[in-house]
């Protein structure tokens, strides 16, 4: 053994594991089957036992793990920045839209074809979410921290969010949770940035641990929980002051009386200067790029994509 692979051998014995990792062990155990492998045993590594994990008790570790998952593996790719874009999960593309109004109109049934009209008027919605955020996607992917598109990682909006970033060659990342209805991941999520939550709050706390801007579209009960937590924190200051922009001005103004809450004295008349209304993709990139400083002449280039 000559001189330079004894020391590297020497080196290896002293930073050596003193102990096999958790992995290790874990394999050992899965291939060397026990008499006591067998229900109601407690013979089962701590960390592979399932029963053991979800026992009410373990509620704090199970809270630790689902902050620490996404945060890792969000570090270890390199995340830094993100914007986090909100809106309904029934929201369609335009397509399917219009193909449930002629379904509709074919069977005669009034009802029906003016819920059907109403959608394909929504999906103006889910075309300029999917253009956003490409234009994200694409004017940010050679920026030092290039900004990564977060949505709530289901269908409509969320849909349309992923898919953009999707269609633009970029990272995008799918925050769901386990739901009776409406949340299964839309196929345009980053495979190894696609998570699943138990808990409501560490999921909203992931939405905003790592962004810099909230885009927030048309929705129901979940859109305006999630809007107005956003609000609440950055009006008292518990969270530091980021872009909020709402699309579609019409929608929130006859969701919303915003002038009634400053007119009674429920809000400052400064808090309605917290978000911005816009109507398009270009609106709300340039609400973003100035409150970042950036160059926006090449938008229009950025801006050249998803036409369906």
């Amino acid at each position: 053994m000559n001189k330079q692979r004894l020391l590297r051998h020497k080196r290896n014995l002293l930073t050596d594991r003193n102990f096999p990792s958790a992995g290790e062990d874990a394999a050992i155990v899965a291939v060397e089957p026990s008499p006591y492998d067998q229900p109601g045993s407690s013979y089962k590594l701590a960390f592979t036992d399932t029963e053991f994990i979800l026992r009410e008790d373990m509620r704090a570790v199970r809270m630790q793990l689902e902050l620490l998952k996404p945060e890792l593996i969000q570090t270890e790719h390199g995340i830094e920045s993100t914007v986090v874009i909100f809106g309904s999960a029934r929201i369609l593309p335009l397509d399917l839209a219009q193909q449930r109004l002629a379904e509709a109109i074919a069977k005669g049934n009034a009802l029906a074809v003016t819920r059907a009209r109403m959608q394909v008027e929504m999906s103006r919605y889910y075309e300029e979410a999917r253009r956003f955020a490409a234009i994200v996607t694409r004017a940010t992917c050679d920026a030092d921290e290039p900004l990564v598109v977060v949505t709530g990682g289901g269908p409509g909006i969320m849909e349309a969010g992923n898919r953009g970033a999707f269609e633009a060659q970029g990272k995008s990342i799918g925050l769901n949770i386990v739901l009776q209805h409406e949340q299964r991941p839309n196929p345009y999520i980053t495979p190894e940035l696609c998570f699943q939550f138990h808990y409501f709050a560490l999921r909203k706390m992931h939405f905003l641990m790592r962004s810099v801007a909230l885009v927030c579209f048309p929705g129901g009960f979940g859109t305006l929980d999630e809007l107005f937590e956003v609000l609440t924190l950055t009006q008292a200051r518990k969270v530091r002051q980021r872009p909020i922009v709402l699309f579609g001005e019409s929608f929130w103004r006859k969701l919303i009386n915003f002038d009634y809450l400053v007119e009674t004295g429920m809000i400052s008349p400064e808090d309605v200067h917290l978000f911005h209304f816009v109507e398009t993709a270009e609106q709300a990139w340039e609400v973003l790029s100035q409150a970042f400083g950036m160059d926006n002449a090449d938008l229009a280039q950025d801006s050249e994509v998803l036409t369906p």
